[in-house]
Protein backbone atom coordinates (compact mmCIF):
# COMPACT_ATOMS: atom_id res chain seq x y z
CA UNK A 1 0.00 0.00 0.00
CA UNK A 2 1.06 3.24 -1.06
CA UNK A 3 1.67 5.61 1.80
CA UNK A 4 2.25 9.65 2.16
CA UNK A 5 3.39 11.14 5.40
CA UNK A 6 3.60 14.85 6.23
CA UNK A 7 5.26 16.35 8.53
CA UNK A 8 4.02 19.75 9.36
CA UNK A 9 6.48 20.82 12.12
CA UNK A 10 6.53 24.33 10.27
CA UNK A 11 3.34 24.42 9.51
CA UNK A 12 1.97 24.72 5.89
CA UNK A 13 0.61 26.60 3.05
CA UNK A 14 -0.11 26.15 -0.40
CA UNK A 15 3.32 26.68 -2.28
CA UNK A 16 5.14 24.15 -0.12
CA UNK A 17 2.71 21.59 0.01
CA UNK A 18 3.47 21.60 -3.81
CA UNK A 19 6.84 22.10 -3.79
CA UNK A 20 7.09 19.21 -0.90
CA UNK A 21 5.05 17.07 -3.30
CA UNK A 22 6.27 17.83 -6.58
CA UNK A 23 9.68 16.49 -4.72
CA UNK A 24 8.44 13.44 -4.87
CA UNK A 25 7.69 13.20 -8.62
CA UNK A 26 9.71 11.03 -10.40
CA UNK A 27 9.19 13.29 -13.92
CA UNK A 28 9.42 16.88 -11.99
CA UNK A 29 9.99 18.44 -15.41
CA UNK A 30 7.17 16.82 -17.76
CA UNK A 31 4.76 17.85 -14.53
CA UNK A 32 6.23 21.46 -14.50
CA UNK A 33 5.66 21.71 -18.50
CA UNK A 34 2.21 19.92 -17.60
CA UNK A 35 1.26 22.64 -15.07
CA UNK A 36 2.81 25.22 -17.61
CA UNK A 37 -0.18 24.01 -20.12
CA UNK A 38 -2.74 23.95 -18.26
CA UNK A 39 -4.18 27.43 -19.10
CA UNK A 40 -4.30 29.51 -15.60
CA UNK A 41 -4.78 33.19 -16.75
CA UNK A 42 -1.46 35.03 -16.79
CA UNK A 43 0.66 32.26 -14.49
CA UNK A 44 4.36 31.28 -14.32
CA UNK A 45 5.20 28.66 -12.23
CA UNK A 46 8.57 27.54 -11.62
CA UNK A 47 10.76 25.68 -9.10
CA UNK A 48 13.67 27.18 -7.50
CA UNK A 49 16.43 25.49 -5.22
CA UNK A 50 16.27 26.45 -1.43
CA UNK A 51 18.02 26.13 1.52
CA UNK A 52 16.91 25.94 5.27
CA UNK A 53 19.42 25.55 8.18
CA UNK A 54 21.61 23.83 5.67
CA UNK A 55 18.75 21.60 4.08
CA UNK A 56 18.13 21.83 0.37
CA UNK A 57 14.31 21.88 -0.96
CA UNK A 58 12.33 23.33 -3.26
CA UNK A 59 10.07 26.78 -3.34
CA UNK A 60 7.51 26.98 -5.96
CA UNK A 61 7.60 30.08 -7.30
CA UNK A 62 4.34 31.55 -9.09
CA UNK A 63 4.59 34.82 -11.18
CA UNK A 64 1.79 36.69 -12.37
CA UNK A 65 1.01 38.68 -15.32
CA UNK A 66 3.61 40.14 -18.17
CA UNK A 67 5.78 41.61 -15.65
CA UNK A 68 6.40 38.23 -13.72
CA UNK A 69 4.61 40.30 -10.55
CA UNK A 70 5.05 37.82 -7.60
CA UNK A 71 2.37 38.02 -4.74
CA UNK A 72 4.36 39.69 -1.38
CA UNK A 73 3.41 38.97 1.99
CA UNK A 74 4.09 40.17 5.44
CA UNK A 75 3.99 39.00 8.70
CA UNK A 76 2.89 41.28 11.23
CA UNK A 77 3.89 41.27 15.14
CA UNK A 78 2.88 43.46 17.55
CA UNK A 79 5.32 42.76 20.13
CA UNK A 80 8.72 42.47 18.37
CA UNK A 81 9.91 44.23 14.96
CA UNK A 82 9.52 42.35 11.82
CA UNK A 83 12.83 41.65 11.09
CA UNK A 84 13.00 39.25 14.35
CA UNK A 85 11.36 37.06 11.95
CA UNK A 86 13.95 37.23 9.13
CA UNK A 87 11.06 38.45 7.07
CA UNK A 88 11.30 37.88 3.18
CA UNK A 89 9.09 38.87 0.38
CA UNK A 90 7.41 36.01 -1.16
CA UNK A 91 4.08 35.34 -2.55
CA UNK A 92 1.34 34.39 0.09
CA UNK A 93 -2.34 34.16 -0.83
CA UNK A 94 -3.79 34.15 2.39
CA UNK A 95 -4.46 34.97 5.66
CA UNK A 96 -5.71 32.25 5.68
CA UNK A 97 -5.78 27.80 7.25
CA UNK A 98 -5.68 19.01 9.66
CA UNK A 99 -7.99 16.62 10.34
CA UNK A 100 -11.17 16.04 11.38
CA UNK A 101 -14.05 15.06 9.24
CA UNK A 102 -16.91 16.86 10.75
CA UNK A 103 -16.70 19.41 7.78
CA UNK A 104 -19.50 17.42 5.73
CA UNK A 105 -16.10 16.30 3.41
CA UNK A 106 -16.04 12.59 4.33
CA UNK A 107 -13.02 10.25 2.57
CA UNK A 108 -15.77 8.15 1.29
CA UNK A 109 -17.60 10.56 -0.60
CA UNK A 110 -16.55 11.18 -4.08
CA UNK A 111 -12.71 12.34 -3.14
CA UNK A 112 -11.79 8.56 -2.07
CA UNK A 113 -8.26 8.08 -1.19
CA UNK A 114 -9.04 4.23 -2.68
CA UNK A 115 -8.92 5.94 -6.29
CA UNK A 116 -5.58 6.76 -7.64
CA UNK A 117 -5.79 10.05 -6.64
CA UNK A 118 -8.19 11.59 -9.04
CA UNK A 119 -6.55 13.59 -6.53
CA UNK A 120 0.77 30.08 0.64
CA UNK A 121 2.88 31.57 0.80
CA UNK A 122 4.98 31.71 2.11
CA UNK A 123 5.21 31.07 5.75
CA UNK A 124 4.53 34.05 7.06
CA UNK A 125 2.51 36.26 5.10
CA UNK A 126 0.23 38.83 5.39
CA UNK A 127 -2.64 38.77 2.77
CA UNK A 128 -3.52 42.46 1.65
CA UNK A 129 -2.33 42.37 -1.77
CA UNK A 130 -2.70 45.40 -3.51
CA UNK A 131 -1.44 43.93 -6.89
CA UNK A 132 -3.84 44.75 -9.91
CA UNK A 133 -3.76 41.20 -10.37
CA UNK A 134 -5.12 40.50 -7.05
CA UNK A 135 -9.22 39.85 -7.13
CA UNK A 136 -12.04 38.95 -5.20
CA UNK A 137 -13.77 35.87 -6.42
CA UNK A 138 -16.72 33.67 -4.94
CA UNK A 139 -16.97 30.12 -5.48
CA UNK A 140 -18.77 30.71 -8.84
CA UNK A 141 -15.53 32.75 -9.71
CA UNK A 142 -13.04 30.12 -8.89
CA UNK A 143 -15.33 27.57 -10.37
CA UNK A 144 -15.28 29.54 -13.36
CA UNK A 145 -11.69 29.49 -13.90
CA UNK A 146 -10.81 25.64 -12.58
CA UNK A 147 -13.38 24.45 -15.48
CA UNK A 148 -11.63 26.00 -18.27
CA UNK A 149 -8.46 23.99 -16.68
CA UNK A 150 -7.11 21.26 -19.04
CA UNK A 151 -7.01 18.75 -16.04
CA UNK A 152 -9.58 15.60 -15.70
CA UNK A 153 -12.73 16.26 -13.79
CA UNK A 154 -11.55 14.10 -10.69
CA UNK A 155 -8.86 16.77 -10.41
CA UNK A 156 -11.29 19.92 -10.73
CA UNK A 157 -13.59 18.24 -8.25
CA UNK A 158 -10.85 18.16 -5.54
CA UNK A 159 -9.71 21.25 -6.30
CA UNK A 160 -13.25 22.82 -5.48
CA UNK A 161 -13.73 20.16 -2.42
CA UNK A 162 -10.55 22.02 -1.30
CA UNK A 163 -11.81 25.52 -2.08
CA UNK A 164 -15.26 25.03 -0.45
CA UNK A 165 -13.90 23.88 2.96
CA UNK A 166 -12.02 27.41 2.51
CA UNK A 167 -15.67 28.94 2.05
CA UNK A 168 -16.94 27.19 4.92
CA UNK A 169 -14.59 28.63 7.34
CA UNK A 170 -14.91 32.09 5.85
CA UNK A 171 -18.86 32.08 6.42
CA UNK A 172 -18.36 30.86 9.37
CA UNK A 173 -15.79 33.44 10.73
CA UNK A 174 -17.49 35.93 8.93
CA UNK A 175 -21.14 35.56 10.04
CA UNK A 176 -22.42 35.08 6.61
CA UNK A 177 -23.95 33.05 3.89
CA UNK A 178 -22.22 30.72 2.20
CA UNK A 179 -23.31 32.27 -1.01
CA UNK A 180 -21.93 35.59 -0.04
CA UNK A 181 -18.72 35.02 0.76
CA UNK A 182 -15.23 36.19 -1.40
CA UNK A 183 -12.21 35.15 -1.53
CA UNK A 184 -9.73 37.76 -1.18
CA UNK A 185 -5.54 36.45 -0.40
CA UNK A 186 -7.03 32.79 -1.41
CA UNK A 187 -9.38 34.00 -4.45
CA UNK A 188 -5.49 35.57 -6.43
CA UNK A 189 -4.02 33.93 -9.31
CA UNK A 190 -1.20 32.41 -7.66
CA UNK A 191 -3.12 30.51 -4.36
CA UNK A 192 -4.93 29.10 -7.15
CA UNK A 193 -2.30 27.83 -8.85
CA UNK A 194 -1.10 26.34 -5.33
CA UNK A 195 -4.60 24.07 -5.09
CA UNK A 196 -4.41 23.12 -8.57
CA UNK A 197 -1.18 22.22 -8.23
CA UNK A 198 -1.46 20.01 -4.95
CA UNK A 199 -4.31 18.18 -6.45
CA UNK A 200 -2.86 17.52 -9.51
CA UNK A 201 0.29 16.05 -7.65
CA UNK A 202 -1.72 14.29 -5.60
CA UNK A 203 -3.64 12.46 -8.31
CA UNK A 204 -0.39 11.95 -10.23
CA UNK A 205 1.58 10.57 -6.98
CA UNK A 206 -1.73 8.63 -6.22
CA UNK A 207 -1.04 7.40 -2.44
CA UNK A 208 -3.24 5.12 -0.83
CA UNK A 209 -3.99 6.49 2.44
CA UNK A 210 -2.41 10.07 3.34
CA UNK A 211 -1.65 10.76 6.83
CA UNK A 212 0.08 13.69 8.64
CA UNK A 213 1.55 15.11 12.14
CA UNK A 214 0.15 17.60 14.33
CA UNK A 215 0.08 20.68 12.26
CA UNK A 216 2.32 23.52 13.89
CA UNK A 217 -0.15 26.71 13.83
CA UNK A 218 2.63 29.30 14.84
CA UNK A 219 1.73 32.45 16.87
CA UNK A 220 1.28 36.00 17.38
CA UNK A 221 -1.06 37.85 14.87
CA UNK A 222 -1.06 38.43 10.59
CA UNK A 223 -2.13 41.08 8.57
CA UNK A 224 -5.34 40.45 5.87
CA UNK A 225 -7.60 42.33 3.81
CA UNK A 226 -10.05 42.05 7.28
CA UNK A 227 -7.20 43.73 9.04
CA UNK A 228 -4.82 42.42 11.84
CA UNK A 229 -6.52 38.52 13.49
CA UNK A 230 -4.73 36.54 15.94
CA UNK A 231 -3.49 33.41 14.82
CA UNK A 232 -4.40 31.19 13.65
CA UNK A 233 -6.39 33.25 11.46
CA UNK A 234 -10.18 32.64 12.45
CA UNK A 235 -10.58 30.82 8.87
CA UNK A 236 -7.47 28.79 9.24
CA UNK A 237 -8.62 27.66 12.96
CA UNK A 238 -12.59 26.77 11.81
CA UNK A 239 -10.63 24.59 8.91
CA UNK A 240 -8.26 22.70 11.80
CA UNK A 241 -11.58 22.19 13.97
CA UNK A 242 -10.69 18.24 15.23
CA UNK A 243 -7.48 18.25 13.88
CA UNK A 244 -4.01 18.05 16.59
CA UNK A 245 -2.30 21.61 16.46
CA UNK A 246 0.04 23.31 18.66
CA UNK A 247 1.38 27.05 19.11
CA UNK A 248 4.84 28.07 19.65
CA UNK A 249 7.17 30.63 20.05
CA UNK A 250 7.56 31.13 16.38
CA UNK A 251 5.49 34.66 16.04
CA UNK A 252 4.33 34.19 12.59
CA UNK A 253 1.26 32.65 10.67
CA UNK A 254 3.04 29.10 9.96
CA UNK A 255 0.10 27.58 8.66
CA UNK A 256 -2.18 29.42 6.13
CA UNK A 257 -6.22 28.61 4.90
CA UNK A 258 -5.00 27.40 1.84
CA UNK A 259 -2.16 24.78 3.54
CA UNK A 260 -5.00 23.47 6.33
CA UNK A 261 -7.46 23.35 3.46
CA UNK A 262 -5.38 21.25 1.44
CA UNK A 263 -4.38 18.68 4.45
CA UNK A 264 -8.09 18.55 5.65
CA UNK A 265 -9.07 17.58 2.53
CA UNK A 266 -6.62 14.70 1.88
CA UNK A 267 -5.53 13.25 4.73
CA UNK A 268 -7.16 10.46 6.31
CA UNK A 269 -5.44 10.83 9.81
CA UNK A 270 -2.90 12.79 11.97
CA UNK A 271 -0.78 11.51 14.69
CA UNK A 272 2.84 9.61 14.89
CA UNK A 273 4.35 8.97 11.09
CA UNK A 274 3.32 5.64 10.32
CA UNK A 275 4.94 1.98 9.54
CA UNK A 276 6.20 2.58 6.09
CA UNK A 277 9.39 1.62 3.64
CA UNK A 278 10.04 5.15 2.63
CA UNK A 279 11.48 5.88 -1.13
CA UNK A 280 11.17 9.45 -1.55
CA UNK A 281 11.46 12.57 0.27
CA UNK A 282 10.32 15.99 -0.07
CA UNK A 283 11.37 19.21 0.98
CA UNK A 284 8.65 21.78 0.37
CA UNK A 285 10.40 25.00 1.73
CA UNK A 286 8.46 27.91 3.49
CA UNK A 287 10.35 31.60 2.29
CA UNK A 288 11.04 32.88 5.86
CA UNK A 289 14.05 31.90 7.74
CA UNK A 290 14.10 30.82 11.57
CA UNK A 291 16.11 28.86 13.83
CA UNK A 292 14.30 25.55 12.81
CA UNK A 293 14.21 24.67 9.23
CA UNK A 294 10.99 26.43 7.57
CA UNK A 295 9.57 23.06 5.66
CA UNK A 296 6.89 20.69 4.98
CA UNK A 297 8.52 17.04 5.00
CA UNK A 298 6.84 14.58 2.83
CA UNK A 299 7.61 10.99 2.52
CA UNK A 300 6.10 8.64 -0.10
CA UNK A 301 6.56 4.73 0.66
CA UNK A 302 5.15 1.21 0.85
CA UNK A 303 3.19 0.59 4.89
CA UNK A 304 1.25 -2.26 5.67
CA UNK A 305 -2.03 -3.19 4.07
CA UNK A 306 -3.84 -4.67 6.90
CA UNK A 307 -2.73 -2.23 9.06
CA UNK A 308 -3.85 0.43 7.11
CA UNK A 309 -7.23 -0.74 5.64
CA UNK A 310 -9.96 1.48 4.56
CA UNK A 311 -11.50 3.70 7.02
Amino acid sequence: MKILYLECNMGAAGDMFMAALWELHPDKEGFLKRLASLGIPGVRISAVPAEKCGIMGTQMRVLIGEEGLEETSEDVDITREEEDHGHEHGHSHDHDHGHSHDHGHSHDHEHNHDHAHSHDHDHGHSHDHDHEHSHDRDLGGIKEIVDSLAIPDRVKAHVMGVYQLIAEAEAKAHGRPLGEVHFHEVGNLDAIADIVGSCLLMDELAPDRVFASPVHVGSGFVRCSHGILPVPAPATAYILRGVPCHGGRFRAELCTPTGAALLKYFVHDFGPMPVMKTGAIGYGMGKKDFEAANCLRAFLGEGEGDRYGPK
